[in-house]
């Protein structure tokens, strides 16, 4: 459902309805929010929605910023007495201003807030991640751009409510979030970490002014709140992208860059640790990436080694599992080796182990296979029965 699309599922509730998913990116402005909102809302049926919050929609909000062009988000930074909710920029940075602009100049006068806001990954005109419409994109008395919850603010009352119970139970758990029983995870790739804000302009936390213990609270507070998302998620039985056991090795937290938990140059040693009751990925939801892995390496339509990454998410996977890419850019074309994922493998009768000390061969067994892999000589063999 891309910004570029005129037909097919754009505009159509119902037909989207079918097939069980509402996704959005932040260039997806118009039209796309109000598609998914609509969806949820009118639903009769059961069918299983995962909306995504990396990639925001208008169902469901990013874990740190702020986006205006959602409607529970522009309801409160709109209006004034919710601004202590949001962080602001601090003193100029260059010259009498920052590296972002406050001020949307396709209004006149200006369109300004000193509530801190970036334009990246965000709609814009006459361009932007997602073009507006003339004369200028309007998410009300702000300009549009990406903003910043203040998590140090949790606890502060405004109208009897506080932001904590605010983004809980309304942003996160409200009836267009995961209150809505049809609506079984979110797709959440987003944090405050020693950094700052992992999806801002990267000279953010010197337009906040921030230093390092303003940083530090900033952080502890974030986790607070997310892990109290977190928590809640689980309680009531959904779950969130972030909360795979990813193998990412450039964001643990987020797993956008998925790669192989078995390599070529390493496959021997990684299955002796892996194939184990104890080993991770037999009690968490496993995200196994195609190799090379990340989000640099993989050609997504010439996959590297398909049979070898099948035969080693088969022999080391446990009862929740995901084999894909990590985020490799839009409009690509992704290979899918049909008779290797429509394959029916069966249940395994226990967990992967090496046929004998040091054969450097390690099997496991299924009621309908039997997945092999001569680490010596990367060689895969899948038997069925």
């Amino acid at each position: 459902m891309g910004k570029a699309q005129a037909n097919g599922l754009r505009g159509n509730a119902g037909k989207a309805g079918q097939h069980g998913l509402c996704s959005q990116s932040r260039d997806q402005f118009y039209g796309l929010p109000e598609l998914c909102q609509r969806l949820v809302l009118n639903l009769k049926k059961s069918p299983v929605l995962f909306f995504s919050s990396g990639t925001p929609s208008s169902l469901h909000p990013t874990l740190f910023s702020a986006l205006p062009w959602y409607t529970l988000v522009r309801e409160k930074i709109t209006d004034p007495a919710y601004h202590s909710w949001f962080l602001k920029f601090g003193p100029p940075t260059v010259g009498k201003g920052w590296h972002v602009p406050q001020c949307d100049n396709n209004y006149s006068p200006p369109l300004c807030t000193d509530l801190y806001h970036d334009q990246g990954q965000t709609p814009g005109y006459p361009h932007g991640d997602g073009d507006c419409s003339p004369p200028a994109c309007d998410v009300g008395s702000v300009p549009v751009g990406e903003y910043l919850f203040d998590f140090t603010a949790v606890n502060q009352s405004v109208n009897g409510q506080t932001f904590i119970d605010w983004y809980v139970n309304d942003y996160f758990f409200g009836p267009t979030g995961a209150g809505n029983t049809l609506i079984i995870g979110f797709y959440v790739d987003d944090y405050w970490g020693s950094n700052g804000a992992n999806e801002m302009d990267r000279n953010h936390l010197q337009d906040l002014g921030f230093n390092k213990s303003q940083l530090d609270a900033q952080v502890a507070a974030y986790t607070w709140a997310a892990n109290i998302v977190y928590a809640e998620t689980l309680k009531r039985g959904k779950f969130i992208w972030d909360q795979f056991l990813n193998h990412d090795p450039f964001a643990p937290l987020n797993g956008d860059c998925p790669q192989p938990w078995v390599k070529k140059a390493t496959c021997a040693n990684d299955l002796r640790s892996l194939c184990s009751p104890t080993a991770q990925p037999q009690t968490r939801a496993l995200l196994y990436g195609f190799s090379p892995g990340s989000c640099t390496g993989t050609n997504s339509d010439n996959l590297q080694y398909p049979n070898q990454d099948v035969a080693n998410f088969l022999l080391v996977r446990g009862p929740y599992a995901f084999l894909g890419n990590g985020w490799l850019g839009c409009s690509k074309e992704y290979e899918y080796p049909a008779q290797l994922f429509n394959a029916d493998y069966g249940t395994p009768s226990g967990v992967c182990y090496e046929t004998s000390p040091n054969s450097s061969i390690f099997r496991r067994d299924f009621d309908k296979s039997t997945v092999q892999i001569d680490c010596s000589s990367w060689t895969p063999t899948i038997t069925f029965k």
